[in-house]
């Protein structure tokens, strides 16, 4: 049966997230005369990630709430014991020069127009719909999506089979109609493989080998390869520029 919509995640498969957190890093180190404390932005933004992905880690173990994690993500970075209220007030003006710096990449919108008369689209992503919808309202997209689902209002994560699956409960589609479209191998494109969509895997710096690849899934350097990775029933090959 062929793909009769696409759900996508949006950090660094949509938005390039990864280069509004390094400027807006930066400037917020400025700003909070801190940047000489971590040698360099580079240095700063590289323990900012990692203390990230292990407050995630908490957040998606369901350790605490999605608001704790970013207040715990503060107070490990600067090493101080911060009340609630002064680890938000840091968070919320490093928030202000991250947004500063938010853009989408270029082949995203003409992706978009390209498959808007042939596919459904949704979006299911590991963070909160409080903050995705207002991201995509804000880099115009919302209207493009008939769902937004996110790990912090599903109780599930990515990549979890139960939040794959919902989304495609959400767009009324078996597992087997929906391509997942995401910038991560194992959180996106393994775990849609597993949930039982077509596993789309952007991988824009190409940087990974043929390994990185999740088996039954599908590596694509560049969005403007996906209309005709879906237009070929993709589950037996498709077009790519990695060969």
């Amino acid at each position: 049966m062929s793909i009769r919509a696409v759900v996508w995640d949006v950090d660094d498969t949509l938005f390039d997230y990864t280069t509004a957190d390094r400027a807006g890093m930066g400037s917020h180190l400025i700003a909070e005369g801190l940047l000489q404390a971590y040698g360099s932005a580079e240095e700063a933004l590289l323990r900012w990630r990692e203390i990230t992905d292990a407050q995630w880690a908490r957040f998606a173990a369901g350790e605490v709430s999605f608001e704790a994690q970013r207040r715990d993500r503060v107070r490990v970075f600067l090493g101080q014991e911060l009340n609630d209220a002064e680890a938000e007030a840091w968070f919320a003006r490093y928030i202000t020069h991250y947004e500063a710096a938010w853009a989408l990449f270029p082949d995203v919108l003409p992706v978009l127009d390209a498959l808007a008369g042939s596919h459904r689209h949704a979006v299911l992503s590991n963070s909160s719909l409080h903050v995705q919808e207002r991201k995509l309202r804000v880099l115009g997209l919302r209207d493009r999506f008939e769902a937004v689902l996110c790990a912090a209002e599903l109780g599930v994560s990515k990549p979890e089979a139960g939040a794959f699956l919902a989304a495609c409960e959400a767009l009324a589609l078996a597992p087997h109609e929906v391509a997942y479209v995401g910038d991560h191998p194992e959180i996106d494109g393994r775990g849609a493989v597993q949930a039982g969509l077509l596993s789309v895997w952007i991988d824009r710096g190409g940087a990974h080998t043929g390994k990185d690849v999740p088996a039954g899934g599908h590596r694509i350097a560049s969005l403007a390869e996906l209309p005709a990775l879906l237009g070929s029933d993709t589950r037996f090959g498709a077009p790519s520029t990695f060969g």
